[in-house]
């Protein structure tokens, strides 16, 4: 039997598993494609599954289910997220994964033990103006561009600058105790910041007050705010390289570079 994994969270968050060695459905809990959610016990770990079948087709609604099962978990313990579209092809395939990569997961869950992620989209306006860059083909030879090559960069240059004085101030304002930020130009004419901030669990009230008083004062930024989530976006920073490639690691779901990537 093939097993669809959400997340794994510790096992003595989970009563219901206290005494069994044999996965235990949570109630009222359904997954991808309407399965039931199983709680399945690894050691001192406890996997989040559900049965699979291969030849079905994972979409857009699945993707949502598999982000209300961890959101669900979240509530209980906290949880490593798998990436989505995780599959363990029977039950030896799972065991051995979690075994042999035990530790790491044991150490992962109590660095973000009691924290949680809050998501910040700040829109500002484009430094730059509503210039388009010229794409001029690659072959391009000549003065005009060498210039436009050079104007392009400068561009960048000045779009990056502007995102990091932005994310400077985000962070100045709200002091996480982690982040991960994207930069991306809109075809309106506005950079858009996601920032992923990662902070205590206990103070989700004070982030959503100082992000209250802070979307009204700075009135050069449109803001949303949404969380708390579980941390997806700093489980890769306790994850080992070399342990990326295994379908049991787990990863974040979305990878949001630092620093600021370019915007040409």
């Amino acid at each position: 039997m093939a097993w669809y994994a959400y997340c794994i969270g510790e096992r003595q968050a989970f009563p219901a598993i206290a005494r069994h060695r044999k996965p235990v459905p949570m109630e009222s809990l359904v997954g991808v494609s309407g399965n039931q959610v199983f709680l399945y016990p690894a050691s001192d770990l406890a996997v989040v599954v559900s049965e699979h079948n291969p030849a079905e087709t994972l979409n857009q609604k699945s993707g949502v289910d598999h982000a209300r099962v961890i959101a669900d978990c979240f509530h209980h313990s906290t949880v490593l997220p798998f990436r989505f579209g995780t599959v363990f092809n029977d039950d030896e395939s799972l065991r051995k994964s979690i075994r042999s990569n035990q530790r790491q997961f044991l150490g992962n869950i109590d660095k973000l033990r009691g924290k949680t992620e809050m998501h910040l989209k700040v829109l500002v306006d484009d430094c730059c103006g509503r210039e388009i860059e010229k794409q001029l083909p690659a072959e391009s030879v000549g003065h005009g561009y060498l210039t436009n090559l050079r104007e392009n960069a400068s561009r960048t240059r000045e779009r990056q600058t502007r995102a990091r004085a932005v994310s400077f101030q985000m962070h100045r304002l709200f002091q996480p105790l982690d982040e991960e930020v994207s930069c991306r130009l809109t075809e309106s004419g506005k950079m858009v910041l996601d920032i992923a901030h990662l902070i205590d669990r206990k103070c989700v009230e004070r982030y959503q007050s100082k992000f209250t008083t802070t979307s009204a004062t700075l009135r050069e930024c449109q803001m949303q705010v949404s969380g708390p989530w579980p941390p997806y976006h700093f489980v890769h920073r306790l994850t080992r390289p070399a342990h990326q490639q295994s379908a049991a690691t787990p990863s974040p779901e979305i990878r949001i570079p630092v620093p600021i990537p370019a915007l040409a």
